[in-house]
């Protein structure tokens, strides 16, 4: 039913909160890197257009989405910016599933109980996001899926380089992470040093 070799990036990095150019910074430094995707949150001011000039300017070079899509609205227009994928801290509707699909992009809706993660891979998740992953700890990867079977399953929420790997261990195949890799006045400060330092650090935390 699912493959381990989708073409998807183990590691997305969050994004909220910032600027266009903000962001724009953290994407150039993850050029080359094994951190390949990039959710711009949609409750950002401004997400929309962020995620269009992301796209059109690192669209080969790095996945470039959306996150919070929690609404039919929010999915419109991330579609219209040109999202490779859709992400949301709760489960997906069936319009949402709808507009993703049409556009494209690949559909990793949130679920917590075991019941809502097969309901959102039976309403089409190409992956479905454990949210808020570190509540739950690493073991319910391998607890709800030892009767459901292997899932690709993203990690989010309180998930960092100290921890990835434990997650990774017990059955993640994705993690998405904010401040668990960079220092948000390093972001604010568009520091490109310190940004790709603390890129470097996050790699060499991770057995890829």
């Amino acid at each position: 039913m699912f493959s381990k070799d989708a073409d998807f990036s183990r590691v997305t990095v969050i994004l909220r909160g910032y600027s266009y150019e903000q962001c724009r910074c953290v994407v150039e430094q993850l050029v080359g890197t094994r951190l390949g995707a990039v959710e711009v949150a949609m409750n950002t001011e401004g997400a929309a257009e962020t995620i269009a000039k992301l796209v059109n300017e690192f669209g080969s070079e790095v996945k470039i989405g959306a996150g919070t899509v929690t609404t039919v609205e929010r999915a419109k227009a991330a579609a219209a910016a040109g999202s490779a994928f859709m992400l949301s801290p709760v489960c997906f509707t069936p319009e949402i599933f709808s507009i993703a699909k049409d556009a494209g992009a690949v559909c990793v809706p949130a679920a917590f109980s075991p019941t809502e993660v097969f309901t959102m891979f039976e309403q089409g998740a190409d992956i479905v996001k454990i949210f808020p992953a570190a509540r739950l700890g690493a073991k319910y990867l391998s607890d709800i899926q030892a009767p459901l079977n292997w899932m690709p399953l993203m990690v989010v929420g309180g998930v960092n380089g100290g921890n990835v790997q434990e997650f990774f261990d017990a059955g993640a195949t994705y993690a998405g992470i904010g401040s668990g890799i960079f220092e948000k006045s390093d972001i604010i400060a568009m520091n490109a040093d310190k940004l790709a330092e603390q890129v470097k650090s996050f790699e060499n935390s991770v057995r890829w």
